[in-house]
Parts: structure tokens; sequence; C-alpha cells
């Protein structure tokens, strides 16, 4: 999960999210409503690995409490630098085996040659595990941009063809409603993901945002720019609304001032309503959109998730309860 497409700020006044939607001319990003679009919508979760017992033990509690809402498939990131790589690789395995979830694994090109990262593809399809997130990666601690090894995939469309040429997975790409980081703007953005489209990936996961207008006007270029593909949203229920601004100003994603004046007018006492409040109606206002999955970014915390899928009509299948 890493990422100027128009933002949402505005002066003045706290707004809500639907109140700025109301506010909004009729011209604008394309909404592709449909007779279905109040249906439950499909969902998947991503899970950072474990670096302690603690962690491994709230991580494991979270995919036993989201697993019965029968996501079509959990993600498993992989640290900055390539730092968590076997520990994605153990709880892919264990997430795969114990909780039937079907699983793609995160992998980034950082700090690894071409034969060590097909090597790790090679594990995965040896561990039946037949999904992977391709990722060009972040730069390793130290070091202000990406860098390629010297023997390794330059970037993110290197990997995804050599995945493809392999063999065996789904591939699945990262998206950027918003510039990424490393990018002048949108359009390079659509332009990249249609390379990274045509190399092998069958869909895409965006980065969180904030206004569901950015993700709409983003689909409507990447239609534009004849990609067809799954464009999956992003979303971030907000665990810590200071944490969710370092991580928003690490990956590109604006924050819009009504945001920033509502999680203050809230404060502690009221952050977590707010963050449920705040998800649900991004939500329900990208389904109305025409949108039929969500991807939700868990940081390893059930609470707010389940909340948010209840919500939004997402029911829990009794049957895939994990003792």
């Amino acid at each position: 999960m890493t990422s100027p497409a128009p933002s949402s700020a505005t002066s003045g006044a706290p707004i809500s999210p639907a109140a700025s939607a109301a506010a909004s001319p009729a011209a604008g990003p394309s909404r592709q409503p449909d007779a279905q679009r109040s249906a439950a919508p499909a969902v998947s979760f991503e899970f950072f690995p474990p670096k302690s017992l603690d962690q491994s033990f709230r991580l494991w509690e979270t995919a036993r409490a989201l697993a019965p809402l029968n996501p079509d498939f959990v993600s498993v990131t992989y640290g900055a630098g390539g730092t968590t790589r076997q520990l994605t690789h153990e709880a892919v395995v264990a997430l795969a085996g114990h909780y039937g979830l079907t699983v793609a694994a995160h992998l980034t090109c950082v700090d690894a040659t071409r034969e060590q990262t097909m090597q790790i593809v090679d594990d995965y399809a040896r561990a039946g595990v037949r999904e992977i997130v391709a990722l060009r990666g972040d730069a390793p601690a130290g070091q202000d941009r990406f860098v390629p090894h010297p023997d390794g995939f330059a970037d993110s469309v290197e990997l995804i063809a050599a995945i493809a040429a392999r063999g065996g997975f789904t591939i699945r790409c990262g998206a950027y409603p918003e510039p990424h980081p490393d990018s002048p703007d949108t359009t390079a953005d659509v332009t990249w993901l249609k390379r990274k489209i045509d190399a092998g990936a069958s869909s895409a996961i965006t980065q969180f945002f904030f206004d569901p207008d950015t993700y709409f006007r983003f689909r409507d270029a990447c239609t534009a720019a004849g990609i067809d593909a799954p464009i999956i949203p992003g979303i971030l229920p907000i665990q810590s609304w200071a944490g969710a601004k370092r991580f928003a100003a690490r990956c590109g994603t604006a924050v819009p001032q009504w945001a920033e004046d509502a999680f203050t007018a809230a404060g502690k006492a009221g952050e977590r309503q707010l963050a449920t409040d705040l998800a649900t109606d991004l939500g329900r206002r990208l389904i109305e959109g025409g949108v039929d999955r969500l991807h939700f970014y868990t940081l390893n915390r059930p609470e707010l998730v389940l909340d948010v899928c209840a919500a939004l009509g997402v029911q829990a299948d009794p049957a895939r309860a994990v003792a």
C-alpha cells in the first residue's frame, strides 16, 4: 500500500463528506449507478506480518474475526525494503493453511536479484499460494528513492511480466488515484497502471483516499486509457487520526480540511465513532457509484472493519467461523 488528483479540501467550517458531495456540481466524474448499487459489496482485507508474539496473536485474532465475512482474498504486506520477507511468507502460509483463506502475498523488487525474487515465487507455488500482489516496493531505510538491485527487477512492470511468464498465479498490482510520490501527475500513474495490466496483472488495488470523487475521476481516466481490469478501491478505517495523517504524508494521499476539522472536533472520545461513520459513508458512496468490491487496510485490527462491513450489509457466514 503506497501512492495532483483534485483534493476535497475546503476552507471554512468543517463539513461532512455527504455535505461535500451535495455541494459538488452536477458535472463531474462518472458514478455509473446501476440497479444493484445497494447490494453488499465483495470484500478483501490487508494484513501485515507480525514481528513479535503479541503481534502474532493480534494477526490470528484479526483473521479469525474477519474470515466469516467470506473475503475474496486477503493480502499480506512486505515490509519497507523487503525487511519482512520471511515473516510475510510464514504469515501467508499460515493464513492459507489454518484459516482456509485465499491469500495474495505481497512481493516487491527491493534489494533482491531476479533469481532471488523468482525463488520466492516458486516457494509460494510449492506452498499452494496462487495469488501475488506485485509491487515495486519502497526504498530501504536510509534511501530517499528506490534504486533497483543491479541484478534485480527494475520496476513492477518487469516483476509482473516475469511472474506472468512463469504462469500459475493471479497477479494483482497497486493503483494510485492521487499521484505516487515518485510520479509527476495522475496521468503518469494511469499510463503506468496500463503497463502493469498489459504485463499480466488482472486487477489493481488502490491506495487509500478520503474523497470518493478522487476514485471516480481516476476510474474514468483509466477507462479512457483503455484499462478494463477491475480497480478495487482501498479503504483505511482510521484507527488513529495522527497515524493516518503520517501515513497519508508518506504515500501522497491528500488530507482534506473537513477531515482535519472533524477529528479535531471529535477529540479522542469521539474518534472511533467518527472513523466508523466516515469509512461507512465512503464505502456507501462508492457502492452507489457502481463499485462492487472494497479492499480494507485493517492494520491487523478487526473491530472498525467489522463495524463498517456490517453497516454496508456484508453478512458473516457462521460456517466460515474458525475455532
